[in-house]
Order: C-alpha cells, then structure tokens, then sequence
C-alpha cells in the first residue's frame, strides 16, 4: 500500500475542491431556488421556492464521497455501483449524475447546458419533476433510501455472483442503527472473493439525526475501531479538519485490498477471515452551509439535517444567510461559457463507460437471462386417482429448485432463514449446500463457500440480498415460515413501490420476477403454536394496489411446480406461493395443473356429485383448504347422499378479475356463475384471513351468497385438526353449514336433516373428548382418505 496514492496531485486536490463547489451548490439551490439558478442577479425573494424541500445535512458528506470514488475507480479501471442509504439526500445524487453527464445520458433536457442546469435545480421536489429521494427514476440507482435499514444488504445482493464488481455503499450514521442494517454486516461472511464482487461499506458519521445524536456519534474512535473488528471488517476512520487526501488514501487503500483479497482467493489461497475493509468517514452535518443562526449553530448540527434556513420568505435574517451562502460557492467560475463544467471539473469524471450512474448493473433488466428451467415432465408426480396418493409438496419444489439450480449455477440463488430442511428441501443438498466463507463448529453439514443456499437467520438480510440480486438481472426465491414473513411485509411494500415506477421509465427493461415462498403454514403450527399462526402477510400484500403481487394457493405437488414456472417466468412482479410442507393427497397432472393455473379457478367435476344442479357450491384456496373441502364433501356423499354439492378450487386470489387489473378480465359475471351458479350459496374455505376474501368480493354482485371461512385468530398448541375445528374451517362443520343452506331448497334433505346432522355433531363432540385424553386426533380423522 503506498503511503498516499501517486496519482493524486496539488492540482486535483485543487480541481477536487471545485467539483464539491458545484455539486454543492447544486445540491442547495434544488432546494431553495425556482429562478436566477446562476445567480446573475442579486437574489430576491420571489427567486426562491414557495414549498422549500428537502435534506441538506447528509448532501455534502455524499457529494465528497461520490466525487472521491470517481477519482479512484478511474485510476484503477473499476466498476463500480453507488448506493445511497441516505436516499434524503437525493439532490446529492442529482448534482453528481448531472456534473458526470450521466442523467443526460438517460434525460436530453438534463445535458450540459444552461437549460439543463436550470432544470436540474427547478424540478427538485417540484410537481412532475424530481422526488425527494433516490428512486428508479435515477440512472444507476436500484436502492430508494427513504425507509432506512436496507441500504447495506441489498448491496450484498448485487455483488453476489458479480465478480468485477465493487458496490460502494453509503451507511448513514442514523440508518446505522436499525435492525436490519446490524445483521447486514454479517454479509460479509456469505461472500465468496473467488466468485463474488465486494461491498465497501462507507458510514458517513455526521453525529446527528433529525433532532438530536446518533449512537456512533457518541462513540470514541476506539469504540467504532473495536466495534467493525468485531464484525469481521478491517475498519479505517477517515476525520478532522482536512478529509481530502485522507478520504483518497483510504479508498486507494480498500481497492487494493479488495484486489488483494480477490486475487488470492482466485488462485485457490481461499482465506479463513477475510477482513473486507469499510471506511468511517466523520464529517460535519451540513459542511459548507450556514454556519449559524441567532447564535444557535446550524453547519455540525442536527438544524442541518433537513431545511437549515425554513422561513427565508419571512425572515430577513435568514434570507441574507441563505444569499451568502449560495453566494460563497462562486457557481460562475465552474461553469464554462457553454454552461458546462470546467475542463478541471471534467478531469475528474470518469471514462463513459466507468461512470457510477452509467453502470449496466443499475438496469438489471438489460443483463436479465431468462433462466433454464427443467422439464416438469421429468419431475411429475404420477397421478393415478385424484386424492389417493400423498406427497410433500414442498419436498417436490426441493427437487423442482434442486434441478433449476443444477441449470442455473451462477445466476439463481436460494434464500432461507435456518430453514431449508425443516421445510423439506433437502434435495437441494443434492446440487448445492449452505454459503458461509467462515470456519464453522465441528458436526455442521451440507455448509461452504461455494453454496448457493443463503441461511441466515435475518429475513430482513435475507430479503436485501435478494432485492440487490434481483435488481441487478440475477435470480431468486425466498422460501420463509409463513408466519415470519411479515417481518418484512414493509420491506416487501417499498419493493413494490420501486417497481412500480419502474413501469413509467422507459428506459428500465424488466427483472426477474420475485418470488416468495410461505410455508410451515399456520395450519400446521399446532406443535408451535399461537406465535407461529399468522398468515398476515399475504393480507398485506393483498392490500396493496400496484398490480404488482400475485398470490398462489397450489393445492398439490404438481400445481406447486407449475405454478413456480409459471412465476419464475414473470417479470416485475413480486409472487407469493402458499404451499405446506406435510404429506397431503394429490389431485393433478402436470397437464391438469397448467390448464388450472392460467385461469387460476377451476371445477373439479370429480369431487362434487352434481354437475349440473347443486345444492350448495364448495370453494376452497390453500392446500389444506381444499382437503378440508374436498373431506366434507366426500363426508355427505356418505351422510347425506340427497344433497349435491360441487367443487371450486381458487389457486389465484386474482382470479376474480377484482384486486388485479392486468387480470380483470380472467373471469367474467357469465364465467364466474357458470362455475358458482347464479344463486346458490358458495362456503368458501380460505387459507388466511376471512377478510382478505371479504375486501376482494366487496363489490361483486354475488358477495352476499358468499360464506367465507378462514384462520379467524384461534390457535394454540394442540393437535393438527384441532387448529381446523377451532377456526370452524373443519370437514364437520363445513358439513353442517352445507346442510343448513340446501335445506332451503332441497326437502329430501329436509326431511332427515337432524339425522344427517347428528353423524357431524357427535365426531365433534368426540373429537374434543379424544384429543383431552390421548393427545393425538382421532382414527376417523387419522386415518381418513379420500
């Protein structure tokens, strides 16, 4: 390592100090100014935005650090991706991607010119212009920032299987203390030099939140150095007075060891402990701003994180601070006579194809490869009877996945929380095991560098990763007990939200799709019990109104690897798939699953005993759903022959053309009677929530006829059909409740009602004494086959 880097000279620190001065003031005029952008004039008042928005705190700590980067990455000829953890400090962004030319790249009327300058300023925070944070919108960009947490995994992600790559990735001070940004840290662990790109971590400590402190603003030096030791990093703190050459030094310095680290690993000297090098850079909160106002300081304070100077419409005082203040940067001497940035501004810019906003990295969909699925033909579970054979759906998804990764070795990876064979996917251990870089216990199994199963039992560090993976053209799956999912059901939300605009951005090609398994159901958490019992994230998703989630209830094996096909085919969507993972009877084909899922609802004629006249329609979604159903109905075939039943099952919630408008003409009123019929009445027994149903029916002329059955929040540890008989989703009472709506208008049934219902009342009766006494459900229901 040298002792300062050769390249860097008097007259770059010089041209570096200019740069800053320009995107500085760049990144405080989109705040406050709406005309006299280059300050021709003397500013007044009316110069000056009505609604002033924005963050101004973090803007010149990234305007430094991107500036810095520039200069290393181009002397070494690296590519390199920027991700702002601090998405408030958006209009840091702008300046540096309209000072390197890349948002003109992307934008004609943001090119270097006087209009262009202009417009940058303007359409900061302003209606059909700019946002106030990072956003698809912006070139290079596959992070927002505005939720804090997530910055540091989703770089992991997109380093993941990248080998050139270097993700240089700023933590704020303040984002540094969520959860999710403190088991991110572990990441580097999971990352495999030989094979993998690198993350450089840089924590911009400027001390102070919104309204006070932050937690490494209060540590000393020795406390941060032992704190990064502690995760694994090789931690350098970058601080004081002067930071330019410092910050270059220590940039220089991680290149070289990231090189150096990689380079071992790929000649075989694969390292225990790899100590990746993070930057802890400590400057002043609003550097370069106002120093203070009525004695009370504003530059190195929290006043600083936001608007500085608020009421400069109002208050003299601060408007004459503000006036200085843009004053002081000199914006006419950096600009040429073309309005473009001086020749030294330029010198710094790197190479077309270096550029940070100009990375094809930031397009994943531009490097997406669709991926080489196997032939589901060759996986097939042999359907001989429907309902007679039993298999774990989700031991055939571990072989479906196993086969996917065998064909997809460097661009698909596994996400799952310590859970990958409790939830039945040892094939996968087949192909692949467990990643981890670091020396484990004796006894560990199917675990080394090369591993394309990522465990870690962070599903918020498991979710980034797959974002930044996703995002950057790779693909995934994350497979998560049901009830843990919502831990990051926000996280998943603000996903969603990035692609949503990525719809409205001409130039941003679609990513793989990403795809979400729920299992170890709530249905089967009766050895956990009540904390594991919680379907609410697929109410979450459901709630939302992007168009952008599709929920999947396979009832079988074989609908399950349809149905992952079908998604791992889609782009710019996130799908959720509800599957459990015990011995369950088995219905379809391979062909018969195909034929259902693209229409997502489907009569199976085999189940009900009347085609053409029921007396009450059956419908189910979710796997144990629909043998409850199936179970009840086959129950009055025996008990109550007089009444006629029919069967639907919903593998897709969308399919009723409501709560998904790409779909809303899947189904027709004509379409949906013809299976429902026009006026009988529909039990519904749903996997979730009752009113996950409710709100999608809530306007469909046929809601009334509707009665839904679902987990209504009853549970505890108990035995397996317990957990159904509690929440009334179980084959005796879904008997019962069809008894009672066919003798409206069936009087053969009507006439031996109380017989047909005694049968169902007293196998719940015993149910309820058996499973007191022997702890285990009883033989009719232990025993039960289709």
């Amino acid at each position: 390592m040298t002792a300062q880097p050769d390249y860097v000279t008097v007259e770059m620190l010089v041209a570096l100090s200019k740069y800053l001065r320009l995107t500085n003031y760049i990144g405080a005029s989109q705040l406050y100014l709406k005309d006299n952008f280059l300050l021709e004039e003397e500013l007044r008042k009316e110069h000056i935005k009505e609604r002033i928005l924005g963050h101004w705190g973090t803007v010149p700590g990234l305007n430094f650090i991107y500036a810095c980067l520039n200069i290393v990455l181009q002397h070494h000829r690296q590519e390199m991706m920027f991700i702002a953890g601090p998405g408030h400090g958006y209009p840091a962004l702008l300046a540096n991607l309209f000072v390197e030319g890349s948002l003109g790249e992307y934008y004609p009327e943001y090119r270097h010119s006087r209009s262009g300058f202009e417009k940058v300023i303007r359409n900061f925070s302003w209606p059909s212009g700019f946002p106030s944070h990072s956003n698809p919108e912006t070139p290079g960009a596959i992070h927002e920032g505005g939720e804090l947490g997530y910055a540091l995994s989703t770089a992991f992600g997109a380093a993941f299987d990248n080998h050139g790559l270097i993700v240089a990735c700023v933590v704020g001070d303040g984002e540094a203390e969520t959860g999710p940004t403190a088991t991110a840290w572990h990441s580097t662990k999971f990352l495999n030099p030989a094979r993998d790109g690198a993350v450089l971590p840089i924590v911009h400590i400027n001390q102070y939140k919104i309204s006070g402190p932050t937690i490494y603003g209060t540590m000393t030096e020795e406390e941060l150095t032992l704190l990064f030791r502690g995760y694994g990093y090789d931690p350098v703190i970058v601080s004081g007075d002067m930071l330019y050459e410092p910050m270059l030094k220590a940039l220089d310095d991680a290149v070289q060891k990231i090189h150096a680290i990689q380079e071992r690993a790929r000649i075989g000297n694969l390292e225990d402990r790899p100590r990746f090098p993070v930057i802890l850079l400590v400057s002043k909160k609003g550097w370069t701003g106002p120093k203070e106002y009525k004695g009370m300081p504003i530059e190195d304070s929290f006043r600083s994180h936001g608007i500085p100077l608020e009421h400069v419409h109002d208050d003299d005082v601060q408007f004459n601070i503000l006036k200085e203040w843009l004053e002081s940067y000199n914006i006419r001497e950096l600009l040429d006579d073309s309005f473009e940035p001086i020749a030294e501004i330029k010198d710094l810019i790197p190479d077309s194809d270096l550029r940070m906003g100009m990375t094809k990295h930031g397009n994943g969909g531009r490097i997406r490869r669709p991926l080489e699925l196997p032939d589901l033909k060759t996986l097939e579970l042999a359907i001989e009877q429907p309902g007679k054979t039993k298999a774990s759906n989700m031991g055939k998804l571990g072989e479906y996945l196993r086969d996917t990764l065998r064909g997809n070795p460097h661009t698909f990876r596994v996400m799952s929380p310590d859970e990958t064979e409790s939830n039945k996917m040892h094939a996968l251990f087949e192909v692949t095991k467990r990643g981890y870089m670091w020396p484990v216990p004796h006894g560990s199994e199917n675990i080394g560098p090369d591993g394309r199963v990522m465990e870690i039992l962070s599903e918020h560090t498991l979710q980034g990763w797959l974002q930044g993976y996703l995002l950057t053209g790779r693909h995934g799956i994350f497979i998560s007990y049901e009830a843990f999912m919502m831990i990051v059901a926000s996280m998943v939300d603000q996903y969603v939200k990035f692609l949503t605009q990525m719809d409205n951005i001409s130039w941003r090609e679609p990513v793989p799709s990403m795809n979400i398994v729920l299992t170890s159901t709530a249905w089967r958490q009766d050895h956990n019990g009540f904390s594991h019992q919680n379907p609410g994230f697929i109410s979450s998703v459901l709630d939302d109104q992007s168009n952008k989630i599709n929920v999947h209830f396979p009832a079988d094996a074989n609908m399950l690897i349809a149905t992952m096909e079908e998604c791992f085919n889609s782009t710019n969507v996130v799908n959720v798939i509800v599957t459990g993972k015990r011995d369950l009877p088995q219905y379809m084909t391979v062909a018969e699953a195909r034929e259902h899922i693209s229409r997502g609802i489907n009569r199976w004629q085999w189940a009900g005993n009347s085609d053409t006249d029921p007396d009450v329609v059956f419908a189910a979604s979710g796997d144990y759903a629909t043998f409850e159903a199936l179970a009840a109905i086959k129950l009055l075939k025996e008990h109550a022959p007089e009444l006629h039943t029919r069967f639907v099952n919903v593998s897709e919630l969308t399919c009723f053309g409501i709560g998904d408008n790409n779909n809303m003409s899947r189904i027709t009123l004509d379409g949906f009677r013809e299976l429902f019929t026009a006026d009988r009445e529909i039990i519904y027994t749903y996997h979730g929530y009752p009113e996950d149903i409710k709100h999608l029916i809530f306007n469909h002329p046929d809601a009334r006829r509707f009665h839904i059955r679902g987990y209504s929040e009853h549970g505890t540890t108990t035995t397996p059909f317990d957990m159904q008989v509690v929440n009334k989703t179980d084959r005796y009472h879904l008997a019962l409740e069809a008894i009672d709506y066919a003798c409206a208008h069936n009087n053969e049934l009507l006439a031996r009602r109380g017989e047909a219902e005694e049968y169902f009342k007293s196998m719940l009766k015993k149910h309820e004494e058996y499973i007191v006494q022997h702890g285990v459900d009883i033989p009719e229901v232990r025993e039960f086959k289709l």
